[in-house]
């Protein structure tokens, strides 16, 4: 993690209530979710790929307490014998259970002691000077840690077997998708990606700089559950011509034909979501597909899946001022009737809500609801340069996947850890507008197809996520390379319809697959892989 700017003009007052509500918020989340279910489920395993939710618990405790009371208060350490049972880089999470870990009781009476201590540090300490302390930086680095935790929950949440014990009202459908274009043309040009002035922003997300990009259209909205059915229903889990070799071999052994936690049944498509079975929402961005299923999907659909550098364009870039915002709508930190987030209904808006967020340019739920999956890999940004806060152990490969999943997703993290310039999403899910947790599939599976990209047509997707994932966790080793893309899912156009199927490794998913105007018959461009970190510090 980077630490702010220090020539930041911030008034101290307003930044020690902004951290101490992002603090709070994401407390109240993490109670939500660990006080829902009795103790056996606190302390069970739900999935090889998860740990126990009280591991989660009293991790979030021993993460602020190493950072905020010793780190940045000064004080003497509460519990220094846990401090290796809870580092996420020791213990890979199918351990977790066979380590001495905390009670539920215990978890619940540490946390809450070493919060009533980070209250008063917050309440007495200058928020300036060393770089932990200026802007505030640790405590919005802490809030977003849990946030990223909050979203790790929920995920166990849909993998956890037994009745639903999560409720949420549903969103507001304020859709009109049927009066909007399919697509949204993004203007050729210049752009500032990244940011070096968002104060608690974090290195994958530094530091700003320019690029240069060529037109494009991307869709106007995420991939929707009755668009994959279209795929589905029209053979695209059996014709080998829409997936890499990577990606046929993969969904041929694993047996998968549908998005996790589908199933056919009496002639129609149903789901299983955090405990409650219900027919798929055809309205609503698909999530819970993996990379290799946002990319067939693309090819299927005519497109492709839009690079990182193009998702971003769409989502900030203001052709009018020529500047990057730090959201679609603007500036302004996230309302209600902007984006779905915080994990408020359980649930992405169908596409086409939240009219009052949209870009610039038109394009409609950039920020919460899913994560996007991308066609670029995770790596650092030219000039980046890890702080001495930052950790230096890394994954292998991963895809950027930019803010929009599914479950969890976008809609799963609060407005403190979203921005449209994060190099990741954080969110329970990552999405590409196609994608969505999978236990068994690539590490990061998207919570949407995303959007979609064409040569004649543009679109695509940015790699960096934010709330609301749509991954439901890390498949194993040999089945994460190159599968980390960032999320994005809106696809970017990638030919004309009825044109041949696109080269290996070229085919893109997401919202609409978007293209980059070009010669008619020209090369369709090659997707950018990147390799890249592992998307959060602690490790999870």
């Amino acid at each position: 993690m980077t630490a702010p700017d220090s020539d930041l003009t911030i008034d101290p007052e307003a930044l020690r209530r902004r951290a101490e509500l992002a603090l709070r918020t994401a407390r109240d989340r993490t109670h939500t979710l660990t006080t829902c279910v009795d103790e056996p489920d606190l302390t069970a395993q739900h999935s090889p790929l998860m740990s126990p939710l009280v591991w989660d618990l009293a991790h979030i405790g021993n993460q602020e307490e190493q950072w905020l009371l010793r780190a940045v208060g000064g004080r003497d350490a509460l519990r220094p014998e846990i401090d290796s049972i809870y580092d996420a880089f020791e213990h890979p999470r199918a351990e977790r259970p066979s380590l001495p870990l905390l009670a539920p009781a215990e978890a619940r009476g540490y946390v809450h002691e070493v919060r009533g201590r980070v209250l008063d540090i917050l309440e007495r300490i200058e928020l300036r000077g060393a770089p932990l302390i200026d802007a505030g930086f640790a405590f919005g680095m802490i809030a977003q840690h849990e946030q990223q935790h909050d979203e790790t929950m929920l995920i166990t949440h849909q993998l956890r077997r037994g009745p639903a014990a999560l409720t949420a009202p549903p969103p507001p459908d304020t859709a009109d998708g049927a009066a909007l274009p399919e697509e949204v043309l993004i203007p050729g040009g210049p752009f500032t990606m990244g940011t070096s002035t968002e104060p608690w922003a974090l290195d994958n997300e530094r530091p700003a700089h320019h690029r240069l990009v060529p037109a494009f259209h991307i869709d106007t909205t995420p991939v929707t559950n009755g668009a994959y059915e279209r795929f589905i229903a029209e053979g695209g889990y059996g014709e080998r011509r829409w997936w890499t070799a990577e990606g046929w071999a993969y969904i041929q052994e694993h047996g998968l034909a549908a998005p996790l936690f589908w199933r056919r049944e009496g002639g129609q498509w149903l789901r299983r979501r955090f405990g409650v079975t219900e027919p798929v929402p055809p309205k609503e961005p698909v999530v819970h597909v993996s990379w290799y299923e946002a990319d067939a999907y693309a090819r299927w659909a005519g497109r492709r899946l839009p690079t990182e550098e193009e998702w971003e364009k769409a989502a900030r870039h203001d052709p009018d001022s020529g500047r990057s915002r730090r959201y679609p709508w603007g500036d302004a930190d996230p309302a209600p009737d902007q984006a779905n987030l915080g994990q408020r209904h359980l649930r992405p808006a169908p596409a086409g809500s939240y009219p009052k967020g949209a870009s610039p340019l038109g394009v409609r739920q950039l920020i919460g609801d899913v994560w996007e999956w991308t066609s670029s890999d995770f790596l650092p940004y030219p000039g980046s340069v890890p702080s001495r806060t930052a950790s230096t152990r890394k994954s292998s490969s991963a895809r950027r996947t930019r803010c929009c999943a599914a479950v969890p997703s976008r809609w799963t993290r609060s407005s403190a850890g979203v921005r449209s310039a994060t190099g990741t999403c954080r969110s329970a899910a990552r999405s590409s507008r196609v994608s969505a947790p999978r236990g068994t599939r690539p590490d990061v599976q998207a919570s949407g197809v995303s959007r979609a990209a064409d040569p004649h047509r543009r679109g695509g997707h940015g790699d960096r996520a934010q709330p609301v994932p749509a991954v439901v966790g890390a498949a194993a080793a040999g089945a994460r390379h190159g599968q980390r893309r960032r999320v994005r899912r809106r696809l970017v156009r990638v030919g004309r319809p009825g044109a041949r199927a696109l080269p290996p490794r070229r085919a893109h998913l997401g919202r609409s697959v978007v293209r980059r105007p070009r010669p008619r018959g020209a090369d369709r461009g090659a997707d950018g892989r990147r390799k890249g970190r592992h998307r959060g510090e602690c490790g999870r």
